[in-house]
């Protein structure tokens, strides 16, 4: 399972208070929000999560990566777990004119206000029941989600992602390798469940024989 990263360069762009975040505002009511999932989540403050999630065409480098190392054609097909506003998915149809594509998400309110071209495409379903066939897709990935599981969850979760999937799979996640990137971590989540080393978090890809791609997302 090698370790294929196409999306530091976003992840690190972004500036972050981290202890601004625990002490200007109870974290723990932030979080309490953020995990309805809804408008506060997306589109409220950003002590609530992303603090205006709105199509930027930020994510069209990365979806170039992905269609380029997958080799992405016309009439193959692609699912995103944990798709959100499906931003990165519409890039990847932009990207791969045919492009066949499904998007999941547990939040009601990212799927209404998702990328208009690919709402139809979207449907809401958990990570750990996947609403398709066996062996139906020829990409599966999952961005920025997997985190937010519990780790009964999560070994479903990357099950279903075997199941569903017939040839290629990838996960980003976050992790940290420091006290200082553990701290920075804990400081700006609203939504993990999951806090895990890259070794525990491959431990856990081979106990659940996941068989893919993956990297992890810092907080340096």
């Amino acid at each position: 399972m090698p370790n294929v990263d196409f999306f530091s360069s976003l992840h690190t762009s972004t500036k972050r208070d981290y202890v601004g975040r625990v002490t200007e505002f109870s974290k723990a009511e932030a979080a309490k929000v953020a995990k309805l999932f809804g408008k506060e989540y997306w589109d409220g403050d950003r002590k609530y999560g992303y603090g205006g999630y709105r199509y930027d065409g930020r994510h069209r480098p990365i979806a170039e990566k992905i269609a380029a190392h997958y080799n992405l054609q016309p009439g193959q097909k692609v699912l995103d777990i944990g798709c959100g506003k499906a931003f990165l998915l519409y890039e990847l149809t932009q990207v791969v004119p045919g492009l066949v594509v499904a998007g999941v998400d547990v939040s009601e309110y990212g799927l209404e206000n998702a990328k208009e071209e690919v709402r139809p495409f979207l449907q809401k379903a958990s990570a750990t029941s996947l609403p398709f066939a066996d062996g139906e897709f020829d990409l599966v990935y999952s961005i920025m989600t997997f985190h937010n599981l519990y780790n009964f969850e999560l070994y479903k979760a990357l099950q279903e992602m075997m199941r569903v999937g017939r040839k290629d799979r990838y996960i980003y996640v976050e992790s940290y390798r420091t006290e200082e990137e553990k701290a920075n971590l804990l400081y700006w989540q609203l939504t993990c469940e999951s806090f895990y080393t890259p070794e525990e978090w491959e431990w856990f890809f081979n106990l659940a024989g996941y068989k893919g791609d993956y990297a992890f997302g810092f907080f340096g």
